[in-house]
């Protein structure tokens, strides 16, 4: 028995459930430091009853994790309130500051929360990397860009010399963050621009994945952030759900969009923004121009990083008819050479799934599908000779209306793929769906794919890529459409979402009362006749 299996090979024979497989703690070797544990967990503002997280690789239990109580959610709004004010009252360069040091801390112990995210979530390595990457990005790239964004502007007055008229930004004030547990560290960069912004922050993560938010927030805490603007409390949704929006001024949160859609209600009943980022059924279209070869190796990506727990992972496939066989034996070819498995270094290629929910919802749509018909052409199986969580990458065709798969998000590392004729069959399929998350279009003539990709309804379309193109384009917005959220993260709207905007205006030589040496109809012929010469001249 070895630590990694390819997902073509048979297992070997299945220890129970209950016991940590062998092969998994082979490959296991470095635990976490218990005095690093020791000083995140330090960082929870919690006095509730403590909860024992589990490792998904093994099922051994990781960490215990105080839970916060409703009282604790309102003392950690208290805090972080008091700080603000003179968070904001710092100058925007000294704020930049401390998140163009985050980046090198990031980077510089890059080892440490690749550990830390594998132990929480059970992915491989690579694609925790992707991770680090991306929150290094974020800080990057507001510390560069805030104190423009931030910058008082100019705007066209009533008229122009007599009346100036000055855009400010102002901070929300506390911006609550909630983040999911598939991306810990990457989706925790919504408290970067959130700070950069003049705000505070009380953050909920996911308390099985909690450590990745705590352990960023100690770097940022390192960087110079003052401690109180950062808080952090865990807890279920019955808990500290209402407390947590009732004390925001802003809600950014990522997940399902059944929660989305709750948090939406409430936001909406205190009449105070909120940013959503929620479900997707993503769409790859493969064109009758593309190479082949390259679209499969690009699908295994676009389908299988994090085993597919993605927000923006490819669930379906539309392949043309002229190059469906040939996609799908390249395809199927390169899923089957996948190493599986539990190991702390580079060896695997897909990892565990975190949730044993997640793992039972992935079985019963495969199941579900095959029962109805479907076709497996790779994968289909758990794997407890690996991991408690373990399922193999997972390729079905013959996927119909009447099957589960077909349209809701599974979130797990299975797809489908369905034949196609032509751009609009393709284009079509691809829309057909609540959900507008992200896409990805195929094609050796780039101009092809984009006139393809301007019709397909998602926040995100991707060209010969499944989904980083977009996503790691940090001066970009990222979002969705329809039922996939509200707002975006990154680009200028990432920043200014958490910002209130406030014109002062100011009136000179003239105002708008008619003069007495006028009288209002002389006023009136005068003004509409400079109001026409302006237009003619360009100047409004």
């Amino acid at each position: 028995m070895t630590a990694t299996t390819p997902v073509g090979a048979s297992p070997a024979a299945s220890p129970p459930a209950a016991t940590p497989p062998a092969a998994a703690a082979t490959g296991l070797t470095r635990r976490l430091d218990a005095a690093l544990l020791a000083r995140l967990v330090a960082g929870v503002t919690a006095t509730g009853e403590p909860t024992t997280v589990t490792a998904p690789f093994t099922g051994e239990p990781l960490v215990s994790l105080p839970q916060s109580t409703a009282d604790d959610v309102q003392a950690a709004y208290a805090s972080a309130r008091a700080a603000q004010a003179s968070w904001a009252a710092t100058p925007v360069r000294d704020r930049s500051t401390v998140l163009a040091l985050l980046h090198d801390l990031v980077l510089r112990r890059r080892d440490e929360a690749l550990d830390i995210l594998q132990w929480e979530t059970g992915k491989a390595r690579g694609h925790a990397f992707e991770e680090v990457l991306e929150v290094a990005a974020c800080a990057q790239h507001f510390s560069r860009r805030a104190p423009r964004l931030l910058a008082p502007r100019r705007r066209p007055g009533a008229f122009p010399v007599l009346t100036r008229a000055v855009e400010s930004r102002r901070p929300k004030g506390v911006v609550c963050v909630i983040t999911p547990w598939n991306y810990p560290l990457a989706l925790s960069d919504d408290v970067l621009p959130a700070l950069v912004a003049g705000n505070a922050v009380v953050q909920k993560p996911d308390t099985q994945t909690a450590l990745s938010a705590l352990w960023l927030r100690e770097l940022a805490i390192e960087a110079g952030l003052p401690s109180a603007l950062w808080q952090v409390v865990l807890g279920d949704r019955d808990t500290i759900g209402d407390p947590l929006i009732d004390g925001a001024d802003f809600v950014a949160f990522t997940g399902s969009t059944t929660a989305g859609r709750t948090i939406a209600a409430r936001a909406g009943q205190r009449l105070i923004g909120c940013s959503l980022e929620l479900g997707g059924k993503n769409p790859m279209v493969v064109l009758a121009d593309a190479d082949v070869d390259k679209a499969a190796r690009g699908a295994i990506r676009a389908c299988f990083n994090n085993a597919g727990q993605l927000c923006v992972s490819i669930e379906r496939i539309y392949v043309d008819r002229s190059v469906h066989d040939a996609f799908v034996r390249a395809f199927v070819g390169a899923v089957g050479r996948l190493r599986l498995g539990a190991t702390l270094d580079r060896t695997t290629d897909v990892g565990s799934l975190t949730y044993q929910r997640q793992l039972d919802a992935v079985r019963a749509h495969v199941d579900d599908a095959v029962s109805r018909g479907a076709t497996v052409l790779a994968g289909g199986r758990q794997r407890p000779d690996l991991g408690p969580l373990f399922y193999e990458p997972t390729v079905l065709t013959d996927v119909t209306p009447d099957m589960s798969l077909y349209r809701d998000e599974t979130f797990g590392p299975v797809v489908a793929i369905y034949p196609v004729d032509g751009d609009e069959a393709a284009v079509a399929a691809a829309n057909d769906t609540e959900y507008g998350l992200n896409a990805c279009v195929w094609s050796r003539d780039t101009g092809h794919a984009r006139a393809v990709a301007a019709r397909i309804d998602a926040g995100t379309v991707n060209i010969n890529e499944g989904y980083a193109s977009a996503y790691g384009s940090q001066g970009a917005p990222m979002g969705g459409m329809k039922a996939s959220g509200l707002g975006r993260r990154h680009g200028d709207e990432g920043l200014l979402k958490l910002t209130e905007p406030q014109t002062v205006a100011s009136q000179h030589l003239l105002g708008f009362d008619p003069p007495a040496f006028l009288g209002p109809d002389r006023y009136a012929t005068v003004l509409t006749h400079t109001l026409t010469a302006l237009k003619r001249l360009h100047i409004r």
